[in-house]
């Protein structure tokens, strides 16, 4: 059942060689490490909070390109700012950039033709790491201290793998507790979400903020209900194809925090992995439904062509039987949520993998499609935190921690995040 989840993606992508990837006619980027496509630098000592927006969501007076050659060109400036950044907008906050994505968010690898694919800070000159997508540069301005909090959207993942290849903490939010009114969607309807980004616990705090009012309040107050972890239970999920060594990373984290852990038995793991093929298959349909007025557009990739011919392929009958199975998969969830608070596994089943010099680059998303481990969450709607733990591991120090949990408990959550947080090395 495992295989399945790439199979259809792997099949489609086949023929599109290194040359795809490299067709685009790239731009000078806004910044060296290719973070934003379009960068303010933030005045120097204004003490002012400097917030990332990723180029999917309207900032007013600049073109939303989601990431896109074509769009960039035919597209007129936001005429108001998305719905998701009137509280940024009361509170003076210094907005420093829109960040790189993959083209309209469909790519889980976080590479981009045109405006360059954000540097991953562990790479080296001689390897190239993913940044992880789609919210690469979301997750690059923050790594590399160019934001304190940058917002990034997750359909199928793309806050959480992102924070998971750069080592920093990424919140997906509950479906519809953010607006998405002013967001270019994938699949609106029923995936796609807002949510922070930022560098430790306390930043991301201030990044829910800024997208909930009283969402502070909240978290002090889960604090105060649940300091320590001794009184948390966490249900652990082992998911086969795992590396060794995020699942021992990921365990060490748990038991330093004090958790009560208890394992997930069999069936909710089956449940699981039919939930991530549901999502997938929702989620690339939700690229024709949004996207397939770009199908081989001048300046659009061939990749990105391709992943909306997939939605294409899967819209509307093996969606339609996909959301039919959605109730079921929540049910699950709620019953297991009956016996532990939070549910606990590696949000990548692998340290994040290189970009090929040479070789095709499909199969490398393929290969990210099938290692992360997050589409099942947005198929049930709850939120979930991606946060680094370390590894052992010579290439790159930090693996990343997942945590699921009911619908509306962001504040539990991110206490949660908190106590795991406070039981790593420093530095």
């Amino acid at each position: 059942m495992r295989n399945r989840r790439y199979v259809i993606p792997l099949l489609a992508l086949a023929g599109l060689s290194l040359a795809s990837f490299l067709g685009g006619c790239s731009i000078r980027p806004a910044t060296r490490d290719r973070a934003f496509i379009v960068y303010w630098p933030p005045s120097e000592k204004s003490g002012r909070l400097r917030l990332a927006v990723k180029d999917n969501i309207d900032v007013k007076g600049v073109v939303t390109t989601a990431g896109s050659q074509y769009v960039a060109d035919t597209s007129p400036p936001a005429s108001r700012d998305a719905d998701c950044l009137a509280i940024s907008r009361r509170r003076n906050v210094q907005i420093v950039g829109k960040t790189t994505l993959s083209e309209f968010a469909v790519a889980p690898s976080g590479l981009n033709d045109y405006f360059g694919t954000p540097r991953n800070p562990f790479s080296r000159w001689y390897r190239q790491i993913i940044p992880g997508g789609s919210s690469s540069g979301s997750a690059v301005a923050v790594a590399r201290g160019e934001a304190d909090v940058a917002f990034g959207t997750d359909t199928a993942g793309s806050v959480r793998v992102p924070a998971a290849c750069c080592g920093i903490v990424g919140l997906k939010t509950t479906f519809g507790l953010v607006s998405l009114k002013g967001v270019l969607p994938v699949e609106a309807k029923h995936l796609d979400t807002v949510g922070p980004m930022a560098k430790d616990i306390a930043h991301v705090v201030q990044g829910m903020d800024l997208l909930q009012n009283g969402f502070a309040a909240r978290y002090r107050a889960a604090v105060v209900a649940k300091p320590s972890g001794k009184t948390i239970k966490i249900g652990r999920l082992y998911l086969s194809g795992t590396d060794a060594k995020v699942d021992k990373a990921v365990d060490q984290a748990l038991v330093k925090a004090g958790f009560q852990v208890v394992p997930l038995d069999q069936t909710f793991k089956v449940k699981w992995e039919q939930a991530t093929n549901d999502g997938n298959t929702v989620a690339a349909a939700g690229a024709w439904i949004s996207d397939q007025k770009y199908l081989l557009r001048i300046g659009v990739a061939a990749r990105t062509n391709a992943v909306i011919t997939l939605g294409r392929v899967l819209y509307p009958a093996p969606y339609q039987k996909a959301l039919q199975r959605r109730m079921a998969w929540r049910q699950a969830l709620r019953q297991v949520f009956q016996k532990v608070d939070f549910i606990a596994l590696p949000t990548f089943q692998s340290l994040p993998p290189t970009i090929p010099l040479i070789g095709n680059i499909a199969i490398l998303e393929a290969r990210i499609l099938n290692k992360q481990n997050t589409v099942a969450v947005n198929y049930g709607g709850n939120p979930a935190l991606a946060i680094p733990v370390p590894v052992n591991d010579k290439r790159v120090p930090v693996t990343s921690l997942q945590l699921v949990g009911r619908w509306s408990s962001e504040p539990e959550l991110l206490n949660a995040g908190r106590l795991i947080e406070a039981k790593q090395p420093s530095g």
